[in-house]
């Protein structure tokens, strides 16, 4: 990674920042390694975890508002566009920081989304912002360089964000947004091994994915 890609990835905070960050031995997407983009090891494996899932949720939320659901409201309308605007914004950077060393743009299928529901699609997008956190709260721990641990912590906080707020668009004035399933009883975050966070994401990824040497 280059010291321009670096010092972005180090300034690179706040409103628009929610990379959702995991990484160890995952199972192959497809069939062969030979057919496959490999995420590669250490910290690039880990920012290509990172750039796999934000194209996963960028191209979701860009369906979103390309083909609205029914009695989809104004204040929802630009309340999604600004999540899928964060989205991409986080897909472009990660293309951009990993330089040569970035993963292909994935494939995606949402033919198991009716983007015609609203229940469907946000449902669809709970599923997508909790695990951005649980992948973090599982496995942050992988990355390397403290530079970038230091600023996943604050990325990752953006990301339960839109968790939370997708959450209560869903289930409004409840206490939907902080609930069992993603708090337990310490008051803490929920957190899953990339093994269940890929079990999740698999039916809407049709590209190949390796990761033959991140540990």
């Amino acid at each position: 990674m280059s010291d321009l890609s670096r010092r972005r990835l180090l300034k690179w905070t706040g409103a628009s920042a929610s990379i959702a960050v995991a990484g160890a031995i995952l199972p192959n997407f497809g069939i062969s390694a030979a057919l496959a983009a490999d995420l590669g090891e250490g910290d690039i494996g880990v920012l290509n975890y990172a750039y796999a899932l934000e194209q996963l949720e960028a191209a979701f939320y860009t369906a979103v508002i390309d083909n609205p659901y029914e009695g989809i409201s104004a204040d929802e309308t630009e309340w999604l566009t600004d999540i899928r605007d964060h989205e991409v914004d986080h897909r472009d950077f990660l293309k951009e920081a990993l330089g040569d060393d970035a993963i292909p743009e994935l494939e995606v299928d949402f033919s198991a989304v009716d983007f015609t529901s609203r229940d469907s699609v946000l449902n669809t997008a709970k599923t997508f912002e909790d695990l951005g956190v649980a992948a973090y709260n599982g496995a942050g721990k992988l990355i390397e360089n403290v530079d970038y641990l230091a600023e996943a912590g604050r990325i990752v906080s953006v990301e339960a964000r839109h968790a939370a707020f997708i959450r209560d668009l869903l289930q409004p004035d409840s206490v939907a947004f902080a609930g069992p399933e993603v708090v337990d009883d310490n008051g803490l975050d929920a957190a899953k091994e990339p093994a269940d966070v890929l079990a999740a994401a698999d039916p809407f990824i049709t590209s190949d994915v390796t990761a033959n040497s991140l540990v």
